[in-house]
């Protein structure tokens, strides 16, 4: 019983830390009762493999549905999935550490830890059931200040501290224990507090004092709020149109340069990549670009290629059985604005279940298209190796960031590397509701603006539409569920940071170090630890 209270604890302490409405200090020791309660398994002798997995799962379930649930709202098969896979891939990477903590030493196991599951971490940014959402570095996302160093180690930075932390409270706790020595708990406490301060007083320094950089842009951020569920889908092309010009001509200026869309905005009497050049859809933009020579749209589409060349046919590309023939479904954003030219970037980083199918060539046999059928789209996501950036035509260089791609981190970098000064999240949120999904999903984008040091305008179809300053702070936003348009003055900065050149170096590093010290657990002996 005490072992599972413990794994119980773990659990909510983990929870009760998340954003937007936790408590983030919790996190520094919310892994100490999972660490105590595998321990204590461990110096019994006896295999307990089997307990240690399924208390450890009991942990990282809790984790996952209190501060996932929302998922359900959009998809109830999806919401399933990722609460029991994430909380069983957690699991067994927890299992892993408790199978080389019996063949070393404390400190040796104590570091695979760390490195093992900031690897973990790093792996659910790249493979096919990608879900970072959980990243233990995006704990602070409301705590901007406490982080400003994230411009030189990214959030697997953060994910460092934390557990780096952890292992120390659970050290100085098992010396206690085991001596009960006040003098040596109080140091070690002390030390612990140092470990924890010294990182944020260096943050609030670089908060206080950094100043922020470069070209003013004036730009305008439209929020339609059209109901995923009851209106957009029954909206023409034209009437969504018509909307998106009024709440423009709300706020729009002679000196506005962009104006930003959310996601998937016009996704209604299907468009064709081929036809959008010359649609009815761009000449309405266009005859706004007559009062307004200098602006430049940033358009979220939901388009399609028809594919004349079989050889061009990809993994991604979809089969139209009833009229034969195959095609690439795009979640895109464009770039119009006088010259005679269109830009498009295609988004790349996609949502599981919901715009792609993982391990197709496995899945797709067996289960057929259930998975995106259930996920609310007909037709997997076709991507591009290399994100675009759109130059507006006085220079200025703007990332197209589409939705979920601003959770991974080192993606956002190859825009910087590409010459992007802006940051623009065009997003729709609306189908997990008034809940801490979109609320996460914009408090993480504020990292993103420390990580690249990069201003951001974030247009959301339902909210929460904002502004977001170099140093992370939201400086202006409109309240969700709210029609309207938000009109700001921000900076095009073009300096890169130690992040942006370097990426997740801390992640590469610590996979190089788990997986050195899990192969030479193998290959040695059980020490007494």
């Amino acid at each position: 019983m005490k072992n599972l209270l413990l794994a119980f604890l773990s659990g909510i302490l983990l929870a009760v830390a998340w954003p937007t409405y936790g408590f983030s200090p919790f996190i520094f020791i919310a892994f100490v009762p999972l660490l105590l309660m595998e321990y204590q398994l461990r110096s019994t002798g006896k295999s307990c493999k089997g307990k240690v997995f399924l208390l450890s799962y009991l942990s990282f379930f809790i984790w996952n549905t209190i501060t996932t649930w929302w998922i359900w709202n959009s998809t109830e098969l999806g919401a399933g999935f990722a609460i029991l896979v994430n909380s069983l891939l957690m699991s067994l990477v927890f299992l892993l550490y408790h199978l080389v903590a019996k063949r070393n030493t404390f400190k040796i196991s104590s570091i695979f830890f760390i490195t093992i599951w900031i690897a973990f971490e790093k792996f659910h940014h790249h493979w096919d059931f990608s879900w970072p959402w959980l990243t233990l570095g995006n704990v602070f996302s409301e705590n901007i200040a406490w982080i400003q160093w994230y411009e030189y180690t990214g959030i697997f930075g953060g994910s460092l501290w934390i557990l780096l932390v952890n292992i120390l409270t659970f050290y100085t706790l098992l010396s206690f224990i085991k001596i009960r020595d006040k003098i040596l708990l109080y140091r070690r406490i002390c030390g612990i507090g140092l470990t924890i301060i010294i990182p944020i007083s260096c943050s609030l320094w670089i908060y206080t004092y950094y100043k922020e950089k470069g070209k003013p842009v004036e730009i305008v951020v439209l929020q339609p709020n059209i109901d995923p569920y009851s209106e957009k889908y029954t909206l023409s092309n034209r009437e969504t149109i018509t909307l998106l010009l009024r709440l423009t001509q709300e706020e729009i200026s002679k000196n506005t340069h962009f104006i930003f869309t959310p996601e998937t905005v016009i996704s209604q009497e299907v468009n064709n990549l081929n036809d959008i050049f010359d649609s009815k859809e761009t000449d309405s933009f266009r005859s706004f670009l007559k009062r307004y020579p200098q602006l430049n749209w940033v358009i979220g589409v939901s388009i399609f290629q028809v594919i004349n060349d079989k050889d061009k046919i990809t993994p991604q590309s979809n089969y139209n059985p009833y009229q034969d023939y195959w095609f690439n479904d795009y979640n895109s954003a464009f770039l119009l604005n006088s010259s005679k030219e269109i830009n498009f970037y295609h988004k790349s980083k996609l949502v599981v279940g919901v715009e792609n199918m993982p391990f197709q060539s496995i899945l797709k046999p067996i289960l057929g298209d259930i998975m995106i059928d259930l996920g609310g789209t007909v037709a997997v996501k076709t991507t591009q190796k290399m994100p675009t950036v759109f130059i507006s035509k006085e220079g200025e260089k703007v990332a197209p960031v589409i939705c979920y791609e601003s959770v991974y981190g080192e993606y956002i970098t190859k825009y910087v590397k590409q010459g992007a000064q802006l940051l623009g999240v065009l997003t729709n949120d609306a189908w997990w509701g008034n809940t801490q999904g979109h609320k996460q999903l914009l408090s993480y984008t504020r990292l993103r603006a420390i990580e690249t040091r990069k201003s951001i305008a974030r247009s959301a179809n339902t909210g929460t539409s904002a502004f977001i300053n170099q140093r992370g702070n939201i400086i202006k936003q409109l309240a969700y569920k709210k029609q309207g348009s938000l009109r700001e003055t921000i900076l095009a900065n073009d300096k890169i940071t130690v992040y942006v050149r370097y990426g997740d170096y801390i992640a590469r590093i610590s996979v190089f170090i788990g997986l050195g010290i899990l192969l030479t657990s193998f290959l040695k002996k059980r020490s007494e630890v």
